[in-house]
């Protein structure tokens, strides 16, 4: 377990204040020696008096200033030992209050801290749905409370920015689409009528490819706004049904590009957007069906392992170079092809796959087969 900083804290305030004591003790053991040392008994002078030992010997009196002098030198000695044990003692017994209130002092100091750290993980959990927390701390305006200040700028900041965001894509939905609406309503009515002729025809039918092909990349480019932001709307979704489902839809367009669809689905319940993980299995197995080689397979599995549940999606193909397999999950990159005449997509799929799995909480991994082909792993909590 990692040292926190109220440890931290607390083991410098009583560090110090052991420190401190240690020297204050040692100062006064010494000033005490010295004046004890210091401090001697007079020499006493005797005429006519006979002085005996305990042994009943009779002594001189030099003997006797000499044995005042050697009980004088016991008895400082005793002194200053049971000063030292005392102090040691009052030391111990100070320096376990001193942790204690150096303990709680530093919760105190730092609790600001903690109303910092919960607003954070409060926001972090919640995606740009949560950015309207602010933390208002009250107090003293030191720097503890400059920061706090600043986190509640930075909320604020951004709580205008995301918001801003979502009225765009709001807008840029509506702005976007209704134009290419209408003119592949006016190209189909056109090409309706039975006296258009040939050329006009065909011309109609590369502006409609055309029309529908930006339609695409502007759903893919809102998805992908859209899916930027942690998720608030959950609900259960088993992603083996979205997996069944997914292989159903994909059944026309793999079996006229000869391509096998393998299935092996066990529950995988997570709590997520279902549209969103629909999209999610559905642009993997399209990027697995249509970058893929005649004859070729697709194999979708899910299942559940240690509470995460896993789909897994492994295909044939042509030979990804291992260096190339994160550059597949940017926007508008594909490993081959024409950017700007491919039936296969828009170079969005796995950009819009790697950001809805983030909005999730999830992870997501790509491993390049030897043979030829790509397996992605996704895990969801």
């Amino acid at each position: 377990m990692r040292p926190s900083i109220r440890m931290r804290l607390t083991a410098l305030y009583g560090g110090m204040f052991l420190i401190a004591g240690v020297l204050l003790l040692g100062s006064v053991y010494l000033l005490v020696g010295r004046n004890l040392a210091d401090q001697k008994l007079p020499e006493i002078r005797f005429e006519n008096v006979s002085i005996y030992d305990r042994f009943g010997r009779q002594i001189s009196p030099e003997e006797f200033n000499r044995v005042l002098e050697v009980q004088q030198s016991d008895q400082r000695d005793v002194v200053l030992h049971a000063l030292l044990q005392q102090s040691l003692l009052a030391l111990v017994l100070l320096s376990v209050i001193a942790f204690g209130f150096g303990y709680l002092m530093a919760g105190r100091v730092l609790s600001p801290l903690g109303r910092i750290t919960a607003a954070a993980r409060a926001v972090a959990g919640t995606g740009g749905s949560g950015l309207h927390r602010r933390i208002d701390l009250d107090g003293p305006d030191d720097e503890l409370k400059e920061l706090a200040d600043t986190f509640d700028d930075m909320l604020e900041r951004l709580d205008r920015s995301f918001d801003s965001q979502r009225k765009f894509v709001a807008n840029a939905s509506h702005e976007l689409r209704t134009p290419l609406a209408i003119n592949r309503t006016l190209l189909e009515v056109s090409l309706g009528d039975p006296e258009v002729s040939p050329d006009l025809r065909e011309l109609g039918g590369k502006l409609l490819a055309t029309n529908e092909r930006s339609e695409r990349l502007i759903e893919g480019l809102l998805l992908l706004a859209r899916s930027e932001n942690e998720l608030t709307d959950r609900k259960p979704v088993d992603l083996a049904e979205v997996a069944t489902r997914t292989l159903e839809q994909l059944a026309g367009e793999a079996a006229d590009r000869g391509v096998e669809l393998r299935g092996d689905f066990r529950e995988a319940e997570v709590s997520g957007n279902l549209v969103l993980l629909e999209r999610v299995a559905l642009n993997l197995a399209q990027n697995a069906v249509r970058y893929n080689v005649p004859d070729g397979w697709v194999e979708m599995s899910t299942s559940t392992v240690g509470g995460t549940a896993l789909l897994t999606v492994a295909n044939s193909g042509p030979v990804v170079p291992p260096d190339g397999v994160e550059s597949l999950f940017e926007p508008f990159r594909r490993m081959r092809g024409d950017r700007t005449a491919s039936d296969k997509g828009v170079g969005l799929g796995l950009s819009i796959v790697r950001s809805v799995v983030r909005a999730h909480g999830g992870w997501i991994e790509a491993e390049p087969r030897t043979e030829g082909g790509l397996i992605v792993r996704i895990g969801l909590p």
